[in-house]
């Protein structure tokens, strides 16, 4: 299995577009909206840490939520969106 961390798609997928892949998310039933207001929040504190900028999709795999199977599913309906 490859770390989320380390997935090509992760390279075109950043800004806004990971407030859409939370959105997503949820809206697909994956993960609750709570638990992407958590990762957002744990992005942020790493961010403001000085740590290495985590995706949401990282984030919520990294914490046992998501799949990697299920990120794909986000980032094929994100691609949708592009």
């Amino acid at each position: 299995m490859v770390h989320p961390k380390r997935r090509k798609a992760d390279a075109t997928v950043t800004g806004d577009h990971c407030q859409r892949f939370g959105a997503i998310a949820v809206r697909k039933g994956i993960v609750s909206l709570e638990d992407v207001k958590a990762a957002v929040n744990e992005q942020i504190d790493d961010d403001i840490n000085g740590r290495e900028h985590r995706l949401l999709g990282t984030i919520l795999y990294d914490n046992g939520l998501i799949t990697e199977y299920q990120i794909d599913i986000v980032l094929q309906e994100l691609k949708k969106t592009l």
